[in-house]
């Protein structure tokens, strides 16, 4: 198994009502701590409405979270660039890749919140085609053409960018998939890479991932385009704690507002949530296959079951949520560094393995070893012994 990298995905998700102030500051400190915990990836949302997920820029979000951070990558999780100007979300991006010394990524998405794209005159159906043609644009700009274009929302007359990036050739750019094809043919068609928001969220999607990336294959193909799975990114739901009993309680903390929040104010039916109360939903999400409350064991045959259901991908990304307190949360990405992360990278021979094997030779060895040990502390005693005989 190649490197599998982890991260997450923060939308966010807080409770309307409570301080936005103090919810972005813990959002910060969640990043700086999972720098830290050696994390790879922090994914940034982007929405406008609905009083829950409330960064409304990822991209001055990551400026100040490459600020308080050494080494983890940050990306906007999703840019909705139907929304933009594409020629600002280029030279937004590229800013932020000399800002950040190359720790920048860009995805691209057409919105999740009807409730943002309706305050621009945007449906749905307006957003998704908007993507297709924002998306190329922007492509041609960050490979250094001018662009002359007319869409919908926008007019470029001789657009081109004045600063190339600082990464070379260009930064990881995706695209985000929930279940339909349409992500996958647009990642395919520009080779770059896939974000699979959705694909692990609902039963629909999970079932879908194998025939996405065959979508994203077909598509480059087609294009001539290369792609690889280290460019195909997972987003799933997990909380973990030393025991499933002490996991259970945990997520009492939260996860029913997270829940309701899906079930009664966002209007994104990919994410179909179900459950009445705290039993159910905990059960729906280990019962439906889409994520893990549990132990690590569970968070890491979960990873495995994902795997063996794409054949194989580049990241694995958490979807940041407040189901539990604070210090419970930070204690689960934790745990998933210290016990999940060394079963998935090392190579051929994982982290995992290689220590473990160590570890099963000197037990198998041991008391012959331990014999040896006892008899050198025999012989060098007998010959002191001799030595101070002689000097007598």
């Amino acid at each position: 198994m190649s490197r599998l990298r982890f991260g997450i995905f923060l939308a966010p998700f807080h409770p309307a009502g409570e301080n936005p102030t103090t919810a972005l500051q813990r959002d910060l400190e969640l990043v700086a701590h999972l720098d830290r915990l050696d994390y790879d990836e922090a994914w940034i949302g982007e929405h406008h409405s609905a009083g829950s997920e409330i960064i409304a820029s990822p991209e001055i979000f990551i400026a100040a979270a490459a600020e308080r951070t050494k080494r983890i990558k940050l990306g906007t999780g999703v840019t909705s660039i139907s929304y933009h100007n594409p020629l600002w979300v280029a030279e937004r991006m590229v800013l932020l890749d000399h800002l950040t010394r190359g720790r920048v990524m860009l995805g691209c998405g057409p919105g999740s919140l009807p409730t943002d794209s309706m305050m621009l005159g945007l449906d749905p159906t307006d957003t998704r085609e908007l993507l297709a043609e924002n998306l190329d644009i922007i492509m041609r700009l960050l490979h250094g053409e001018t662009v002359s274009a007319t869409t919908r929302t926008h007019t470029l007359v001789d657009a081109r960018l004045h600063l190339r990036p600082y990464s070379e050739p260009l930064f990881d750019v995706t695209v985000a998939a929930v279940a339909s094809p349409t992500g996958p043919r647009q990642a395919g068609t520009h080779g770059i890479g896939l974000l699979s928001i959705g694909a692990t969220l609902s039963p629909d999607g999970f079932d879908a991932l194998a025939h996405h990336w065959s979508v994203v294959e077909e598509r480059a193909e087609a294009h001539g385009k290369t792609v690889s799975r280290a460019d195909w990114r997972l987003v799933g739901l997990m909380h973990i704690a030393e025991t499933r009993e002490q996991a259970y309680a945990d997520v009492q903390f939260g996860i029913e507002s997270w829940f309701r929040y899906f079930q009664k104010t966002a209007a994104f039916p990919q994410m179909a949530v179900e459950g009445g109360d705290v039993k159910e939903m905990i059960d729906f999400i280990n019962d439906a296959g889409i994520g893990a409350i549990g132990t690590v064991e569970d968070a890491r045959a979960q990873v495995q079951k994902l795997w063996d259901q794409s054949g194989g991908f580049g990241a694995m990304l958490l979807l940041a949520h407040e189901w539990a307190a604070p210090e419970a949360t930070k204690r689960s990405y934790e745990l998933i560094a210290q016990h999940v992360f060394p079963h998935f990278q090392g190579g051929q021979v994982t982290h995992a393995q290689s220590t473990l094997e160590a570890k099963e030779r000197a037990g198998l060895k041991r008391e012959d070893y331990a014999a040896q040990q006892m008899q050198a502390v025999a012989t060098m005693t007998e010959r002191y012994a001799a030595e101070v005989a002689a000097k007598g």
